[in-house]
């Protein structure tokens, strides 16, 4: 029986070097490094914009008469 020869595809090259980044990441700081773009926003707080938002969709116009 022959052995199959190994090919490396692009794909396969790309998912190692991006392991290999990430395990030399982790031994230089410790854990796991992510980056997070956007801040979380915590759904207690007040947010106008969103509420008005939310109107608008509804086409609830009481909205903008009461606050006048």
């Amino acid at each position: 029986m022959k052995k199959k020869k190994l090919t490396i595809t692009e794909a396969d090259f790309l998912l190692a070097n991006r392991r290999a980044s990430r395990e030399e990441e982790i031994e230089a700081h410790g854990h796991p490094v992510r980056s997070r773009t956007m801040v979380h926003k915590s759904k207690k707080v007040y947010n106008r914009n969103l509420i008005k938002r939310a109107a608008i969709k509804r086409d609830d116009s009481s909205y903008f008469f009461m606050n006048i």
